[in-house]
């Protein structure tokens, strides 16, 4: 998802033992783009507990996909929100007390309902508390922890490559979403790389974190966590080379970017994928 500059990560995955596609890259496109046509027919809602500088924006991108935003971090309030929602994002990104406790009493209705949610543990790897919180987080269940290299070593103790990924994966039986120059994604037993994505993506302040939310909505309509993960990247990734061919830099980007989720189809998704 989108293509930063190379985090040193992504040639360790070319012949990794035990990464191999789930299906044959032609049925992962294609289940990518049925995915895509079913988010927009069911307009799931997702309720984000995100962080300050990404608000805004992730609303944006949900509504630009097809899906619904509910934003309030009130821990007032938010139980009830997240009752009425079909999938939450927790993301770490500015973690002050009102969001502590909003995640706390999200969590608890989520896992009264079984709702599935997703994890985005931002910058993980420059704060203590935020790393101990994240990693009580993953006790609770998470369907789809998204990350980037830097966020998931810290995460693991340890380098990410295309064993201890999936190995981490397995371990807390969740999916992990590694993003990056290549976006891998495993359920610890099976393994999609998705190539689309285009370079000024990192130039944008939210763009992780919107792509976040919406996994969690791919989440609340499909079967299988780990497509639902790889479907999401799809889109956002074609949504980019398709906002990157007329933009100029990250200011026009970022407004091309929402009208070409907005406009993206599944037959675009199906021929334009690249995935194994």
């Amino acid at each position: 998802m989108g293509k930063p500059p190379s985090n040193g990560v992504s040639g360790a995955f070319t012949c990794a033992a035990g990464w191999s596609a789930m299906k044959p890259p032609a049925s992962l496109a294609a289940r990518a783009a049925e995915l895509t046509e079913r988010l927009r027919a069911r307009s799931p809602r997702v309720h984000c507990i995100t962080n300050a500088v990404a608000e805004n924006y992730t609303a944006n991108v949900l509504l630009a996909a097809g899906a619904v935003p509910s934003m309030t971090i009130n821990p007032a309030e938010v139980q009830d929100f997240v009752r009425r929602a079909d999938a939450l994002l927790v993301n770490l990104g500015t973690l002050d007390e009102q969001r502590q406790s909003a995640i706390e009493a999200a969590l608890g209705v989520a896992t009264q309902t079984a709702l599935p949610w997703v994890l985005d543990p931002v910058f993980v790897e420059r704060s203590q508390q935020r790393l101990e919180l994240a990693k009580r987080l993953i006790a609770r269940g998470p369907a789809i922890i998204r990350a980037n290299a830097a966020e998931l070593g810290a995460l693991m103790g340890q380098e990410v490559n295309g064993d201890s990924l999936p190995a981490f994966a397995g371990r807390h039986r969740t999916v992990v979403a590694l993003t990056g120059v290549v976006d891998r994604v495993s359920d610890g037993a099976s393994g999609i790389a998705v190539s689309n994505g285009h370079a000024l993506m990192a130039r944008v302040t939210a763009m992780g974190c919107a792509a976040s939310a919406l996994m969690a909505g791919y989440l609340a309509v499909a079967e299988d966590p780990l497509e639902a993960a790889a479907a999401c990247l799809v889109q956002v990734g074609v949504a980019a080379e398709a906002a990157g061919a007329t933009a100029h830099g990250p200011g026009s980007f970022a407004p091309a970017y929402l009208d070409a989720l907005y406009n993206v189809t599944p037959d675009e998704i199906l021929a334009r994928a690249r995935m194994d």
